[in-house]
């Protein structure tokens, strides 16, 4: 039986759980009660909502390419 070796190690893995996490967050902070044709939520347009949360699930979305591509130094 061959010793196959995961790809990914310890560090990868963390910043990718890091990553997702600010993904999560990002959506999270997107989240809200929509405007309906009876009642206008002008919540909806919101800095947090068009500009901070999306920011941050970028961020968490380039955290994980980055934990993806990144290697192991070699000592």
């Amino acid at each position: 039986m061959e010793n196959k070796q995961f790809p990914l190690r310890g560090k990868n893995l963390l910043w990718i759980g890091i990553g997702f996490a600010l993904v999560l967050i990002g959506y999270l902070l997107m989240m809200g009660a929509p405007s309906t044709q009876e009642a206008y939520n002008p919540d909806i347009f919101s800095t947090r909502r068009i500009v901070i949360a999306p920011s941050i699930a970028f961020v968490g979305f380039a955290v994980v390419v980055y934990g993806i591509l990144r290697k192991d130094r070699k000592k």
